[in-house]
């Protein structure tokens, strides 16, 4: 009887650590800054029949399939036609078909580009993306759009997330009625996020489109709207704008990682020339939740990105891609970049890894 009893008790131990188990769910992020199309990257992917990025992005395309969710910034437009590079940037339908075959989940909408081609660049962009099946957010056809997907809520493992995004402002044009771009306004966003937890998310993230172009370190609004941020219930802020890497700010309580606020990853890829906007990072967060518990953060970490130009002459490039700098900072590395560009490298690794590390606990 004593046997058999022990028995029924190992038993029902082992079925509660089982359903304890089964009840921890677990979502990666990884979160890519600004993607951009200068006009020598639409020159280098013209082909007969329309574009071709497919070198773009396939040395770091594993990385990105790995997270459950990833994250990035369209900074161009998708108009059809009339496609242009800076300052009106344009992008044909076949940069976002490339995004998405890296492994991008989200696009980002709200940033300072996002009516270059005006109203129609706006409604095809949206329609575009729609026709690809991936999720969008930061502008819409009309509020009535607006009050039906925003926040972009999901759920991904058990876990409900909700996806905010904002830009500062949209270079001196102003969205025609009726459609929306979502602004930095803070009655807004209060509004915003108290959607979000009456939708019930277990996570909320903020994308904000923000700060001083070519700057390593975040300014004081950049600052007081994370704080803000945070302080109403936002547990990952995440930004971009500036082209260079800034800071991520990894914030603690007792038990462990509260809030992460990465000010700036820079540039996902581009044709800026100076050394800090030839790279950027790719943010990895991982979180997870047992059973009614709140979400942890688990782990913050990042990964520097570079971008590989074969020139013709100084102006002129005749290839892109994106390296991983692990892969690249060596030399091998050096012999094929070549020692010019292996130095230029160099220079922007130092100078990121310095700025994004700069608010960490060195203890």
């Amino acid at each position: 009887m004593i046997i058999k009893y022990l028995i029924l008790l190992s038993i029902s131990i082992t079925l509660v650590s089982v359903v304890a188990y089964s009840q921890q769910q677990k979502v990666s992020f990884l979160f890519a800054g600004d993607a951009m199309q200068h006009q020598a990257q639409l020159d280098v992917a013209k082909t007969t029949n329309g574009y071709d990025y497919s070198a773009y992005f396939k040395n770091v395309s594993e990385e990105i399939k790995e997270a459950d969710i990833a994250v990035v910034n369209l900074e161009t437009t998708l108009p059809g036609k009339a496609f242009t590079g800076y300052p009106m940037f344009g992008s044909p339908d076949e940069y976002a078909y490339a995004l998405k075959e890296a492994g991008f989940d989200v696009f980002l909408t709200a940033n300072n580009h996002i009516l270059d081609k005006r109203k129609r660049g706006l409604e095809r962009t949206i329609m575009v993306l729609d026709s690809m099946k991936v999720k969008h957010t930061g502008t819409f056809l009309n509020k009535e759009k607006r009050e039906l997907y925003y926040p972009l809520m999901m759920i991904k493992n058990g876990i409900r997330i909700a996806m905010l995004n904002y830009t500062y402002g949209t270079n001196h044009f102003d969205p025609v009625p009726p459609n929306v771009v979502n602004y930095i306004d803070r009655k807004i966003i209060l509004k915003d996020i108290s959607l979000a937890k009456t939708m019930k998310a277990d996570i909320i993230v903020a994308n904000v489109h923000w700060g001083q172009e070519y700057v390593l370190k975040h300014n004081k609004e950049q600052q007081q709207l994370a704080d803000f941020l945070v302080k109403n219930g936002v547990q990952l802020v995440i930004g971009g704008h500036p082209h260079v890497v800034q800071p991520i700010d990894i914030r603690k309580d007792s038990l462990g990682i509260k809030n992460v606020i990465v000010y700036s990853m820079g540039n996902l890829i581009s044709n800026m020339k100076l050394t800090n906007t030839r790279g950027g990072m790719m943010v990895k967060i991982d979180i997870s939740k047992d059973g009614d518990n709140p979400v942890r953060i688990d782990s913050c970490d990042y990964s520097l990105v570079w971008v590989h130009k074969l020139m013709k002459d100084k102006d002129t490039p005749t290839f892109f891609e994106l390296l991983p700098v692990s892969a690249i900072n060596n030399e091998e590395g050096k012999e094929k970049l070549g020692e010019k560009d292996f130095k230029l490298m160099e220079t922007f690794t130092s100078n990121a890894v310095n700025a994004i590390e700069s608010l960490w606990d060195k203890e």
